[in-house]
């Protein structure tokens, strides 16, 4: 039946989602390696790769918002902190303000660590973000934004209706 044939702008769309799932598949490998570039495990490189994420945006993470970010439960985040902070990468900082506050930082040189493993990647990006018009670079990140939205809501609601 012709009603059953995919329009254009489904088989765009499907397209569309396989790349996004494609990406997401490159970045989990690209975390992966950079646990074996380090000598970390996957899941430290991860939780470190996290704990820098925030400082650059000025937010920097306590144990409690790590745990949820990378999946682990709390004790096990305590003890890949506590493998992180005995290899130098990261220390656990009081906040001035409200003292029972902990945030983690990561230490100096960690940047390095990990700018060696991304930094040719990040230049490859650039020169590939380079063959595209600014306008069109604003929609692509508009667009990833409202993709990222729409899946961090769907997993609050996933979370609320079935605990981790």
């Amino acid at each position: 039946m012709a009603g059953n044939a995919p329009s254009a702008g489904s088989e765009q769309r499907d397209r569309l989602l396989a790349a996004l799932r494609n990406h997401g598949l490159a970045y989990g490998e690209l975390g992966r390696r950079l646990g074996v570039a380090t000598g970390l495990h996957q899941s430290d490189a991860k939780a470190l790769t996290e704990i820098l994420e925030a400082e650059d945006r000025g937010a920097a993470l306590t144990q409690s918002e790590l745990s949820q970010r990378i999946g682990l439960t709390a004790g096990a985040t305590s003890s890949l902190l506590n493998r992180l902070e005995e290899a130098g990468h990261i220390v656990r900082v009081r906040d001035s303000a409200d003292r029972r506050l902990v945030t983690l930082r990561a230490t100096p040189g960690v940047d390095a660590l990990v700018n060696d493993f991304f930094g040719p990647l990040a230049e490859r990006m650039g020169r590939m973000m380079d063959g595209y018009p600014p306008e069109l670079l604003d929609e692509f990140t508009r667009f990833v934004d409202e993709v990222c939205t729409t899946m961090n809501g769907y997993l609050k609601d996933v979370s609320a209706q079935r605990p981790q």
